[in-house]
């Protein structure tokens, strides 16, 4: 009865992280503050990035803190409740997914970037610690938002291996579930590193490709 109700008490915890990682930050922010929806312009990539080129930076921080909270959440409940390892790296990897494919959104999301960080930080601070200053070494050398994404994808899962037992606890499923999402960020940014390689790829601080403002019905 105890593991049917564990079984039970797991599908439920993913399920509700895939919710959560569903919330549309980026729209409902752009919503909120009157601008336009982040879905019409530039990418099209409903995320903290394709916010920022609607010009209002408060917005892009907004949608970034958002977006890394729902993954922080998602997993720092699964662990508050007791669920084993497993559960926890299947819930990081559910709200990770439902940032991705949002049911609200007719599964049509973000890059994940910020909501595998909210991740990090909530499975090893440390962690996370060093994928931002991975990302903010990169970002600052090249000016590609991009390109630092997947430096810092590549490099996170070789500092959760060579860490383990020395700058944290090291669990092989948490280990998983971390190569997993870095994996899944690296390929979604597929048509970033296709432009990267022509030298076509939008620096951070270019111009903008924000249409127009205009309130969000």
């Amino acid at each position: 009865m105890s593991s049917i109700a564990l079984s039970l008490s797991g599908i439920v915890a993913i399920l509700c992280a895939y919710l959560i990682g569903s919330i549309p930050f980026a729209v409902l922010v752009s919503r909120g503050m009157g601008l336009q929806d982040p879905r019409t312009f530039g990418s099209k990539n409903p995320g903290a990035t394709n916010v920022l080129r609607s010009g209002n930076k408060s917005a892009a921080i907004l949608t970034l803190c958002g977006d890394a909270a729902k993954g922080w959440f998602a997993v720092w409940l699964a662990e508050s409740v007791g669920l084993p390892d497993f559960i926890v790296a299947l819930c990081a990897i559910a709200v990770f997914l439902g940032h991705l494919y949002p049911v609200f959104l007719g599964f049509k999301g973000g890059k994940g970037v910020a909501t595998a960080l909210g991740v990090l930080l909530a499975l090893q601070p440390w962690l996370a610690l060093a994928t931002v200053a991975t990302w903010l070494i990169v970002a600052y050398a090249s000016r590609y938002s991009s390109l630092a994404a997947i430096a810092a994808a590549i490099f996170t899962p070789l500092y959760y291996l060579f860490g383990g037992n020395v700058a944290w606890p090291f669990s092989p499923l948490i280990c998983a579930a971390i190569v997993v999402i870095c994996v899944i960020v690296c390929f979604r940014h597929k048509a970033n590193i296709a432009r990267l390689l022509v030298g076509k790829e939008s620096r951070i601080g270019g111009k903008k490709a924000a249409g127009p403002r205009s309130n969000a019905h």
